[in-house]
């Protein structure tokens, strides 16, 4: 499977797929509050711009990559490489692709690159995200929490 996925640079014209993508991470979320469609669209639509001026603002160095299997988008994957650590700024798939094994794949591949350079990894995860099992899985521990998120961090042993 990892020979059918790429990636490439994001660009301006990739914001519309980010957005939809964005929203798809947002649905069970949103299922909750009584909201019309269309105030949830305002909603989603409101923090997708917030997260994204703030990850430019913050994240100035970082890769901002699509995903692609095949020629298609599927995901995105915003990542900062540092001297001393890997910060995966944000990770996300379609939700056609979830829990097929593509995540698993790209973060092993990361982990490798840092411990062949002895760097930690490290990923701010929502504590109700269900990849936070993925993560755990993969040797990431909690070292920290933000509000809502959990910092993670993966040393090699």
């Amino acid at each position: 499977m990892r020979e059918l996925i790429r990636y490439r640079p994001a660009t301006e014209d990739d914001v519309p797929f980010f957005l939809r993508l964005y929203a798809t991470t947002r649905e069970d979320e949103l299922r909750q509050v009584p909201w019309t469609d269309e105030q949830k669209r305002f909603f989603v639509e409101m923090q997708f711009s917030a997260q994204k001026a703030h990850y430019e603002q913050h994240y100035c160095d970082a890769e901002f990559l699509v995903i692609e299997k095949e020629g298609s988008a599927i995901g995105r994957l915003y990542i900062d490489r540092a001297p001393e650590d890997i910060c995966i700024v944000d990770i996300a798939l379609m939700p056609e692709h979830r829990g097929s094994g593509i995540g698993s794949i790209l973060l092993k591949e990361i982990l490798d690159e840092a411990a062949a350079s002895s760097r930690a990894v490290k990923i701010y995860v929502e504590h109700f995200n269900p990849a936070m099992r993925l993560y755990e899985r993969l040797g990431f521990r909690h070292i920290d929490t933000n509000g809502v998120y959990h910092l993670m961090e993966w040393r090699a042993s």
